[in-house]
């Protein structure tokens, strides 16, 4: 197995097995996945995961927090790839919290944190507020929304990055003044092609420039309802 160009070792190769394993026993019970296929589950779960290893020096990145993870995409495959990162997986449906917690434990990954919660109130909790490197998310909202909803984990210097689809430009433009509030700026969007599939993944980087207001991230339930503008 070699996704995205990183040859894996026998460890991590079984390791992505044995998640596979788990992705498909649990999908029955949870509804994990639409893809199911092993090889389409590699290249648009694991690949893609992976994909921000073009953009960004993983090797130099300590600590990451995964929002909105679902099954475990990217902070898993990530986990896996770079054994040494420091991972908090954040989820706000319990299940799936439970199936992670499942997942690290069978594949035996040191320093992984998995939680059940809203971003917004971690977003505020000292404990997590602008404490990590990188925030990572494959979450399904508008990048308004998920940058209120990542930029308060990332340390100052630190980078949120976005897994988008081929409209990461006009969402870029409609939140590049929430982008501002949130203290986040000098943006990158980068073309990320994953080998024979249809999938071109846009990955969106933000740079934390400065501590975030008090005020963000806003209650729980308000980013969605009501994005910055």
């Amino acid at each position: 197995m070699n996704l995205f160009g990183i040859e894996l070792s026998d460890v991590q190769k079984d390791q992505f097995n044995r998640y596979y394993s788990l992705l498909i026993e649990w999908n029955d019970k949870i509804n994990l996945t639409a893809i199911t296929d092993k090889q389409e589950v590699i290249k648009k779960h694991f690949e893609d995961s992976l994909s921000i290893s073009s953009v960004i020096d993983m090797n130099a990145v300590n600590s990451v927090i995964d929002v909105g993870t679902g099954a475990g995409f990217p902070g898993i495959p990530l986990k896996i790839v770079f054994p040494g990162l420091k991972l908090t997986l954040l989820d706000s449906l319990n299940k799936r919290i439970n199936f992670l917690n499942i997942v690290v434990d069978e594949l035996g990954l040191a320093d992984v944190s998995a939680i059940h919660g809203r971003a917004e109130e971690y977003g505020r909790d000292v404990v997590y507020r602008e404490s990590f490197d990188l925030c990572v998310s494959r979450a399904v909202a508008n990048l308004s929304t998920l940058s209120e909803f990542c930029l308060p984990f990332v340390k100052v210097g630190g980078y949120f990055v976005s897994y988008k689809s081929e409209k990461a430009d006009i969402e870029y433009i409609e939140a590049k003044n929430a982008i501002n509030l949130l203290s986040g700026g000098n943006v990158r969007i980068e073309d990320v092609i994953i080998t024979d599939t249809d999938l071109t993944r846009k990955m969106v980087l933000i740079e934390k420039l400065s501590p975030m207001d008090d005020k963000y991230p806003r209650r729980a339930g308000i980013p969605l309802k009501k994005p910055l503008r």
